[in-house]
């Protein structure tokens, strides 16, 4: 995704070795801090949902397991993205939510669900 004032080179306008070295460490970065199956899908469901409590983003995460969500959620706040509340009281409740610098990804995010979005109508198409 390029932004307003940078285009995305086409076949024609190859990067160079340099250039090419320097966006494949940036990806490899990225893909370190967000990639996986479940992080960016915990990122949506507390951006998207009403959801701050462990077991209400378990339910909403289809299929995510309470060790691997833990683990996510760690990563995500190790990283950032997420932060952790204890509210003490009986019995002791602990809610997540999206820091700022988690705004920092709503362009990818929005980006990336709106290609799933033509991917999967496009498969449909195929399949038809």
């Amino acid at each position: 995704m390029a932004s307003k004032n940078q285009k995305t080179p086409t076949l024609a306008e190859a990067p160079t070795s340099a250039e090419c070295t320097g966006r494949l460490n940036a990806l490899e970065d990225a893909l370190y801090v967000i990639g996986g199956k479940w992080k960016l899908k915990v990122i949506i469901a507390l951006r998207e949902g009403d959801v701050k409590r462990f077991n209400e983003l378990q339910r909403r995460i289809n299929g995510i397991s309470a060790k691997m969500l833990s683990s996510e959620l760690k990563d995500l706040e190790m990283n950032g993205f997420v932060s952790r509340k204890v509210i003490d009281q009986t019995p002791v409740v602990v809610e997540y939510e999206l820091t700022e610098y988690s705004a920092s990804l709503s362009l990818v995010l929005h980006e990336l669900v709106e290609w799933g979005k033509m991917h999967r109508e496009k498969i449909r198409e195929m399949r038809s």
